[in-house]
């Protein structure tokens, strides 16, 4: 199979990529002819063939240049199968990882102060990106679409109802199920300076308003008197207001494992989410998850079993109510999930997709 897969930006080392990186690697294992057609990429991939898509122009315009550039470089070859992981003009195969971006606008203008509300979405990069949307979703121009959860998928029957649902393929996310059992807890907790005794919610992720760490700080404050319970926050983002004494900020990790095995709890409350990796390496490593319902990783939750889910980013109360379940478990043993996270079935999947496309051609 010659393969022309679709990527913006990629980075051989970022976290995100992890499952670009293990998709490209099992089509080479599989002696497969893989083309990577990236604006921008760093490191290197083995049997891959990078083709560069320069593109000029405001941030406005710059995600429709990039389809279009990417669509008139396809047409100089010819390829068994177009796999995009952006929203681009015509492929065999989108990947809907970023779920949709109408959701995203409806859920921002949600959870924004009524003052912003109307102007959530009226500048000319959204309606570019809704516009691109509406074409990749359009049956005519791709053949089928993977999502990460069936939140996603609902979206798409909602929003895109001319699109049949029986070429939309559930394939959640994976993790390296290894590397997050693989830091002892003591150790851990000496490097970020916890006591034994400390109760420790833990946050990973940038992108901070979209994935709900205010509301984790406006908590922490709330309850600085509580000497043993600390939050653990691992971001790239620059924090803004005064830090509550009981918060403990790392900057960003290359071994984010640590985090997690420091960690009684993970604490992800955002407004939208296709579907987060972190909740599975956080249930990976067997800590419980506490998540929002506009998160599609919220699917892998059975409350009380291995995490809650709560209807309401910003409901306090219920927050507390689910830290308090955690902390008198009163154990630390890891809780168990019933989906599978393993990074090699996600690709095994991925990859069977594509080739049933190629064969039904």
């Amino acid at each position: 199979m010659k393969l022309a897969l679709i990527r913006r930006q990629y980075s051989a080392t970022g976290g995100a990529e992890l499952y670009v990186q293990r998709l490209l690697g099992a089509l080479a294992a599989a002696g497969h002819e893989t083309h990577l057609f990236a604006e921008k990429w760093q490191g290197q991939a083995d049997g891959v063939q990078f083709h560069s898509v320069a593109v000029e122009g405001a941030r406005a315009e710059r995600p429709l240049r990039f389809a279009e550039a990417v669509n008139a470089a396809l047409q100089h070859g010819r390829f068994d199968c177009v796999f995009s992981l952006e929203r681009t003009l015509k492929q065999d195969v989108y990947r809907a990882g970023d779920g949709l971006h109408r959701v995203w606008l409806q859920r921002r203008r949600q959870f924004a102060p009524w003052w912003k509300r109307p102007l959530v979405g009226r500048g000319a990069f959204h309606r570019n990106m809704l516009a691109l949307e509406a074409q990749t979703f359009d049956p005519a121009n791709t053949r089928h679409i993977i999502v990460n959860s069936e939140m996603v998928r609902g979206e798409i029957a909602q929003h895109f109802p001319a699109f049949p649902q029986e070429r939309v393929h559930t394939i959640r996310n994976g993790v390296n199920v290894q590397r997050f059992r693989s830091v002892p807890r003591s150790v851990a907790r000496t490097r970020f300076g916890l006591g034994e005794d400390d109760f420790v919610l833990v946050f990973v992720g940038s992108g901070w308003e979209r994935k709900g760490l205010p509301w984790l700080l406006k908590f922490m404050a709330a309850h600085s008197g509580d000497p043993r319970l600390k939050l653990l926050v691992v971001t790239r983002d620059r924090m803004r207001g005064k830090i509550p004494p009981n918060v403990i900020l790392t900057g960003p990790l290359s071994d984010v494992e640590a985090a997690y095995a420091a960690a009684d709890v993970l604490t992800f409350l955002p407004i939208y989410e296709p579907c987060s990796n972190v909740v599975s390496e956080a249930l990976a490593s067997g800590i419980p998850v506490v998540t929002t319902s506009f998160n599609g990783a919220s699917e892998l939750i059975e409350p009380g079993i291995n995490g809650h889910v709560l209807s309401d980013p910003a409901d306090m109360a219920a927050l507390g109510t689910c830290i308090r379940h955690w902390r008198e478990r009163g154990s630390a043993a890891p809780v168990k999930t019933r989906l599978p996270l393993d990074l090699e079935q996600n690709v095994g999947l991925t990859l069977q997709v594509l080739e049933q496309t190629v064969k039904a051609a």
